[in-house]
């Protein structure tokens, strides 16, 4: 049930809206440390009066049009029974055309490319925050600029290395350190705003018409950096499921918003007395005396935020097992109470490679920014497509109506998209390389799953006859339960048909068991089961599990109790068979991804793990699969 269902307390929505601060607004809170620097790094756009105005004009309503309108009042509506992120977005988008086979399919590589992407943003963000923090200290003194990467790796690599133990403890201090964060970042900007008020005028749009009409080459290039300032806005939807609309929405426009928007500000007013100061205006705006302290709570607010990204790769690697895109991998809890906390070691580890390379490689923020924008406008675009077929088929509202409600934010997507385009050479093409691997390796896992799952059923028995076969002689029963797994219901499971030819017995009771995932995020303990009696104390059994749902077949099962049948465990076996795949010429995909899903489909995590099979009731026997 989601929050907006029912409504927290006071006092709960009060905790919510804290968690909410340092949980979905970690990364958008640390782009003040980068976003204007970038802007005018290099000379790109002259330190003018009237330009300062005009980016600050187009930062202000940036953040009006894409944040406060297009996510939070439009897109925190499109939830899938509560849940939010591109992946539930996906399915929700999917399901609502599911009646168009064509459209679904594009929708879903469309999806699957977003979520790809996503892993590169999760690589770029941890990078490009943590450097941003740190590079402070050339400010506070420029001496220090050779320890700036070795510093920033040692607080990388805390980070990642901690991540095994879980967030329980630590994330507590999440909400209260960014909430400190955001108040010294409306503090730091308010200061210089007193100072030059008329800074204050920029909040006309006039001011970010008049720069992009003016200076269209100019503005073009700008809008690369300008987007910066809404980065990590897809967080807000990503965590819809968490935290609720209610506690989200507040946040922003009660704290987050206004302190973004001072220090902003900020920045420029002190620009427009120092132009001198645009090599880091961030830290340029604080005394002398406070640079260092600022340094450190930069870093920890920067660390929140590369640990907010880091969780959500956990999470939408997930989500994308589940639903079939990725192959099984090692899952670890990090609490007992607490589902969604998880820990995906292979997930953790492959990101620290590439965000370690990613600092060597380009060493400051700067260089970073090019790689960023890309990213995130790329998934921005792909979440206003899959809004308007959510509003479309799955709302029913009109089509006039959708096109004015996504086509506004679509063009500004692509508008943002283009100006990050031109920086493919300088630094956009590394998360492009990323997404495009991970997309690879997706869609080939779901390829290759449906190839294999062909040939199985081209092999496959008929299980109702082939019982009825088996009874007019019936082999030996022997005491207990035998739990047979079969990817296809209705099939007979190899591993029945290896136990018969070797063992020469059946179980006392035999389940035949069939887990499917959904398109869902929940699927609930009332719709978990369903059961069919085949005869002869033999039953079919199929599981539910959503998304983001643990599937726990042995948990399940007990559901079945005082339905037919009587489960001891100590008594029940469970039966599977461990294919081994094997690539072959001719027909499927081409052979090199044959191989690869051979080698994926080798290396993924057992699936009695996956299935949280207890590993000493467990018998598995091996077939060969030609694909």
């Amino acid at each position: 049930m989601s929050a907006e269902r029912n409504p927290p307390s006071t006092g709960a929505l009060a905790a919510l809206t804290l968690a909410a601060i340092g949980v979905v607004y970690g990364d958008i809170g640390t782009s003040p440390l980068y976003a204007l620097k970038e802007v005018f790094a290099h000379g790109r756009v002259p330190l003018t009066p009237a330009n300062i105005l005009g980016i600050l004009s187009l930062v202000f309503w940036t953040l009006t049009v894409v944040v406060s309108i297009k996510y939070v009042v439009l897109i925190l509506r499109a939830d899938n029974h509560g849940e939010g992120g591109l992946i539930a977005m996906l399915a929700l988008a999917s399901v609502a055309v599911k009646d168009k086979p064509v459209l679904r399919r594009r929708l879903l590589l469309l999806g699957i490319f977003g979520t790809a992407i996503f892993f590169g943003d999760g690589v770029i963000t941890p990078a490009v925050s943590v450097l941003g923090a740190v590079e402070g200290l050339e400010v506070a003194a420029p001496g220090l600029h050779h320890f700036v990467v070795p510093i920033s790796l040692l607080v990388l690599t805390g980070l990642f290395v901690t991540q095994r133990f879980g967030t329980a403890v630590v994330g507590r201090l999440f909400g209260p350190v960014t909430l400190v964060w955001f108040a010294v970042l409306a503090l730091l900007g308010a200061g210089h705003i007193v100072q030059n008020p008329q800074v204050l005028v920029a909040l006309s749009p006039h001011h970010a018409l008049g720069f992009l009409l003016g200076h269209p080459g100019i503005a073009f290039v700008a809008l690369g950096s300008v987007v910066l300032c809404v980065t990590g806005a897809e967080a807000l939807y990503a965590d819809l499921g968490h935290f609720g609309k209610r506690p989200i929405r507040l946040a922003w426009f009660a704290i987050v918003m206004p302190a973004l928007l001072l220090n902003y500000f900020g920045q420029g007013a002190m620009l427009l007395e120092h132009p001198e100061n645009a090599r880091n205006p961030f830290y340029e705006m604080a005394p002398a005396w406070a640079l260092y302290p600022l340094i450190a709570l930069a870093t920890a607010a920067a660390s929140i935020a590369s640990q907010a990204l880091i969780t959500a790769a956990f999470s939408v690697s997930k989500q994308a097992i589940q639903l079939g895109y990725m192959p099984r991998l090692r899952i670890l809890h990090t609490n007992v109470r607490e589902t969604g906390q998880i820990y995906v070691p292979f997930v953790n580890w492959t990101l620290y490679a590439f965000v370690v390379f990613a600092v060597v490689m380009f060493g400051s923020s700067s260089a970073l920014a090019s790689a960023y924008g890309i990213a995130v406008t790329i998934d921005m675009s792909i979440t206003t497509v899959m809004t308007f077929f959510v509003i479309r088929w799955a709302w029913g509202l009109s089509l006039p109506l959708c096109i004015a409600a996504t086509g506004l934010f679509l063009v500004v997507d692509l508008t943002f998209f283009a100006a990050n385009a031109v920086k493919v050479l300088d630094g956009g093409w590394f998360p492009l390389l990323i997404g495009a691997g991970v997309f690879t390796l997706m869609v080939t896992w779901k390829g290759g799953r449906a190839l294999m799952t062909a040939r199985l059923r081209e092999e496959a028995i008929d299980l109702d006859p082939f019982l009825e076969s088996i009874f007019i002689s019936p082999p030996l029963r022997v005491s207990g339960t035998a739990v047979f797994l079969s990817a296809e219901k209705g099939s007979t499971p190899f591993a029945l048909l290896h136990n018969l030819k070797h063992n020469k017995v059946l179980h006392e009771q035999n389940l035949f068991v069939t887990v499917q995932h959904h398109e869902v995020p929940w699927v609930g303990f009332n719709k978990r089961c369903e059961i069919e009696a085949l005869g002869h104390a033999c039953w079919a059994v199929t599981l539910h599990f959503g998304f983001k749902n643990d599937p726990d077949v042995p948990e399940a099962l007990k559901l079945l109790q005082g339905r037919g049948l009587q489960l001891d465990d100590m008594e029940t076996s469970y039966f599977l068979s461990r294919d081994t795949v094997i690539p072959t010429f001719g027909g499927g995909m081409a052979l090199w991804r044959e191989k690869l899903f051979a080698s994926m489909h080798r290396n993924a995590a057992a699936a009695a793990d996956f299935l949280n099979l207890p590993t000493n009731r467990i018998v598995e026997l091996g077939t060969k699969v030609e694909i």
